[in-house]
């Protein structure tokens, strides 16, 4: 069976042993598991980034950076997988809720949205259900998007339910604000389509093939400001490409409802539109959450759709004159 944790080990070790090139840190933390720094106390870089989000795809999918003036920005974030459901879905999509109060933590209190393959060992959301998949691997790593290392009581809480010993188990700390969260970010671009045809009720198993790309923003200083730029190159600026097989029309629908343009929320920056509501996620349209363009190829009539437009003029960390 497709082990997505014993997959993503490859490019996991090339984060630890390049470590001071990449400008990451690697230590053991007190319960025995691997903590890699990638932005906290050390500068990371866009590298150490794009290794993450290969960390977080479980193995199954290939990330790089393009350079090239597209939609008014020379740095793109480009993703491809042959397994996208898996990649992305299985291993790479935030879904494991982590939360710790200031009594379980002993002082501040904690909250994070695990993802990478580790999630695939827990099996802890109804996703893995739907989808079939449970990974049987011995070691497992994550992916927490936080500025501050988890507290005991979360790591416990991974070990236990990961079935993992303290020395089998990984995380990797990629804050927005640093160079390397911003860039594991924009890489969720592909993972973004996938959650979103999943929630538009289209057989996920039916998707093939998937390449994606989005603009890569200069991270921004402040944690809501830079998660507002990253959802903006992802809603304004993400272009995608899904292959499919099954029904046609189906197919055909997706195209046309996928893209962020169907949101009532889609034409203001996106941190603009979290201080309305309330920095309440649920208070947001959720169509919003999409690429600005999506092509969808149907492989057994030979067609393809497009939808959708970017928006560059959007992209909120552009000051243009």
């Amino acid at each position: 069976m497709t082990s997505v944790n014993r997959l993503a080990a490859a490019a996991l070790a090339r984060l630890r042993d390049d470590a001071e090139r990449l400008r990451v840190a690697v230590s053991r933390d007190a319960t025995g598991i691997t903590l890699i720094d990638a932005g906290i106390a050390v500068p990371g870089s866009i590298e150490a980034g794009l290794l993450a989000a290969e960390v977080c795809m479980g193995g199954l999918g290939e990330v790089r950076l393009v350079a090239g003036d597209r939609a008014g920005w020379p740095t793109w974030v480009q993703v491809r997988s042959s397994q996208p459901v898996l990649a992305c879905l299985a291993s790479q999509y935030a879904g494991w809720s982590l939360a710790a109060t200031k009594e379980e933590t002993g002082g501040k209190k904690f909250f994070a949205l695990g993802s990478g393959p580790a999630r695939a060992l827990a099996c802890r959301e109804d996703l893995f259900k739907e989808l079939g998949y449970r990974d049987d691997g011995d070691r497992g790593v994550l992916v927490l998007e936080v500025d501050r290392p988890p507290p005991p009581v979360i790591v416990e809480k991974v070990l236990r339910d990961c079935a993992l010993a303290p020395e089998g188990l990984s995380v990797v700390l990629t804050p927005t604000t640093s160079l390397a969260g911003t860039t594991q970010v924009v890489a969720r671009v592909l993972e973004v389509a996938l959650h979103k045809a999943h929630e538009l009720g289209f057989r996920v198993a039916d998707i093939v093939e998937g390449s994606a790309c989005a603009p890569l923003p200069v991270p921004a200083p402040d944690t809501l400001a830079a998660m507002g730029r990253t959802n903006d190159a992802i809603l304004y600026g993400g272009q995608v490409h899904l292959s499919v097989t099954g029904d046609f029309d189906a197919a055909r629908e997706l195209a046309v409802r996928l893209p962020s343009i169907n949101s009532s929320d889609h034409g203001r920056p996106f941190a603009e539109l979290f201080a309305a509501a309330g920095h309440d996620f649920y208070k947001l349209d959720p169509a919003l959450f999409a690429p600005a363009e999506a092509w969808i190829s149907h492989l057994d009539s030979g067609r393809t759709w497009h939808a959708g437009r970017s928006c560059p003029e959007l992209l909120s960390w552009v000051e243009r004159s």
